[in-house]
C-alpha cells in the first residue's frame, strides 16, 4: 500500500478522534462522538493491517475474533456499576500492550542484527516504564473499587523513602536499557520493577480518589501508546496516544480542582488513612428517622425539587425509579433538576452516565457551580447515597480532611431528604452533620427500595 495513502487514512483517523473527543464533552454528542472514534479506529487498524509489514493475516484475523469475542461479553455481561472497575483495567491492559509491543519491537532488531536507534530505544524505555506502571496499578485500583483489597491507603513508616527508591531504580533501569539495548533482559527487567512501582504508587491512594487515580491512570495509557507509536515510527500510534494523555491530563486537573487537592496530594497524602471520627456526639437524639408516605406528603407540596445523586444510587440502581419519581414531580407541576458533583461516584461522569441511561433530560443536569444558587430556593433536595460530597465539615471545619473541597450546597435547601442505608461515614471516613441537621429527615433504605416505596405512597395521595 503507497505511503501517501496509509498517511492520508491516518490523518482522517486523527481528525475523527478529535472530533470524538470534542462530542464526548456533552451529554447531548456524546454517542456520536463515541461513534466517530470508533471509526477513526476502524480506518486505523484497518490501514495497518493492509499495510502488510506486520505478522500474517491468520494470527491478525485470530486477535480481532478474540479480542471482539471477549468484548462484547464484557460489554454485556458488565454492569453499570461495575463499569469504573472495566475502565480501570481497559487502562492496564492498554498499558501492558503497549510494553510488551515495544519489547517485542526491541526483540525483532536485536534479532535481526539491525542499527540501534536512539529514538527507539529511549521511547523503548519509556514505554516499559510506564506501560507497567499503568497495568499493575490499574490493577491494583480495580481491586480497591471491586473491594477485592481494602479501599483504604495502605501507609506504613518509611513508605515514601521505599517509592523514591523503586522510582530512582526505574530511572536507572531506564538508562540501562538506551546504553545497552543489546541486552533484551535488562527491558523485561525494567518491565518487572515498573510493576512494582506501580503497585507501590497506588496502593497508598484510598478508595475516595479513585476518580482521580483511573483518570491518571488512562493518561498514562496514552503515553504509553504513544511511545510505543515513536519505537514503530507509526503516526496514528503518536497522535492518538497523545490525545489520550492529555485528554487524561486534563480531566485529572479539573477532578483535583473540584477537590480542592493538588495531584500530588492525592498520590501521595495517604487521604483516607486517618481513623474514622465518631459521630456520637454529632447524630446523638438529633437524627430524624421518616418514612417514604412521609416523605410523599412533602413532596406533593413542593415546588422546586434536587435529587443530588451518589454511588450510593449506582450500587443500587435507583436510576430508572429516579428518573420515574421526577417525571411524577413534574407531572404534578413541580421543577426538578439534578445536581452533580464532579467526583461523585467512582469515575469521572459517572452519575452523568447512569442518570443519561435512565433518560434523565440532559437539561435537567445541572453541574456544582450551576446547581448551588438554587437551592435556597429548593423546596426539597434528595440525596441518594451521596456523603462526602454534601459533606457542609468542608466549609466549617479546616481541619477536616475534606476542608475546603467544594461541595453541593444541599444543607441550604429547605429540606434535606438523605436515603441511606446508615449513617456509616463516606470514603473520607469522617461524619457528616447534615445527617443531625434540623432541615433534614433520614430515609435508611436501600436506595431502590426507597424510591419505589415513595413513588408508591405519592401514587396514593
Amino acid at each position: 500500500m503507497p505511503a501517501a495513502v496509509i498517511n492520508f487514512a491516518y490523518l482522517l483517523a486523527s481528525a475523527l478522534f478529535i472530533f470524538a473527543l470534542k462530542g464526548m464533552s456533552h451529554p447531548r454528542t456524546a454517542v456520536r462522538g463515541n461513534l466517530l472514534g470508533a471509526l477513526g479506529m476502524f480506518i486505523a487498524v484497518l490501514v495497518t493491517v493492509l499495510d502488510r509489514r506486520i505478522v500474517s493475516y491468520e494470527i491478525i484475523v485470530a486477535g480481532l475474533v478474540l479480542g471482539s469475542a471477549i468484548g462484547a461479553l464484557l460489554a454485556l455481561k458488565i454492569r453499570m456499576t461495575a463499569m469504573p472497575q472495566m475502565v480501570a483495567l481497559l487502562n492496564g491492559f492498554g498499558g501492558a500492550a503497549s510494553a510488551l509491543v515495544a519489547g517485542a519491537a526491541l526483540a525483532e532488531t536485536i534479532h535481526l542484527r539491525a542499527p540501534f536507534d536512539l529514538q527507539m530505544t529511549v521511547a523503548t524505555a519509556l514505554s516499559g516504564l510506564i506501560g507497567g506502571v499503568t497495568f499493575l496499578g490499574s490493577l491494583v485500583a480495580f481491586g480497591k473499587l471491586q473491594e477485592l483489597i481494602t479501599s483504604a491507603p495502605l501507609v506504613f513508616p518509611g513508605r515514601h523513602a521505599l517509592n523514591a527508591f523503586v522510582a530512582l531504580l526505574n530511572a536507572a533501569m531506564c538508562v540501562a536499557v538506551v546504553m545497552r539495548p543489546e541486552e533484551l533482559l535488562l527491558y523485561w527487567a525494567l518491565l518487572a520493577a515498573s510493576c512494582v512501582l506501580g503497585v507501590l504508587a497506588t496502593i497508598g491512594i484510598g478508595g475516595a480518589d479513585m476518580p482521580v487515580v483511573i483518570s491518571l491512570l488512562n493518561s498514562y495509557s496514552g503515553l504509553a501508546a504513544c511511545a510505543t507509536g515513536f519505537v514503530l515510527q507509526n503516526n496514528m500510534l503518536i497522535i492518538a496516544g497523545s490525545l489520550v494523555g492529555a485528554s487524561g491530563i486534563i480531566l485529572t486537573q479539573i477532578m483535583c480542582k473540584a477537590m480542592n487537592r493538588s495531584l500530588a496530594n492525592v498520590l501521595f497524602g495517604g487521604f483516607g488513612a486517618q481513623a474514622a471520627a465518631k459521630g456520637e456526639d454529632i447524630y446523638a437524639g438529633k437524627v430524624k428517622a421518616v418514612s417514604g408516605e412521609e416523605i410523599a406528603m412533602l413532596l406533593a407540596n413542593a415546588q422546586r425539587v434536587a435529587f443530588v445523586p451518589g454511588y450510593g444510587m449506582a450500587v443500587s440502581q435507583a436510576q430508572h425509579a429516579v428518573q420515574s419519581l421526577a417525571r411524577m414531580l413534574e407531572e404534578r407541576g413541580a421543577e426538578v433538576f439534578f445536581a452533580i458533583h464532579p467526583v461523585a461516584g467512582r469515575m469521572p461522569g459517572h452519575m452523568n452516565v447512569l442518570l443519561a441511561e435512565a433518560d434523565v433530560p440532559y437539561e435537567q443536569l445541572k453541574e456544582m457551580d450551576e446547581a448551588n444558587p438554587l437551592f435556597p430556593q429548593t423546596d426539597v433536595s434528595i440525596v441518594i447515597g451521596a456523603n462526602d460530597v454534601v459533606n457542609p465539615l468542608a466549609r466549617t471545619d479546616p481541619k477536616s480532611p475534606i476542608a475546603g473541597m467544594p461541595i453541593l450546597d444541599v444543607d441550604k435547601s429547605r429540606t434535606v431528604v438523605v436515603i441511606k442505608r446508615s449513617l456509616s461515614p463516606g470514603f473520607a471516613g469522617i461524619p457528616n452533620p447534615l445527617f443531625a441537621a434540623d432541615n433534614t429527615l433520614m430515609f435508611f433504605s436501600d436506595g431502590q427500595k426507597a424510591i419505589n416505596e415513595i413513588i408508591h405512597a405519592l401514587k396514593e395521595m
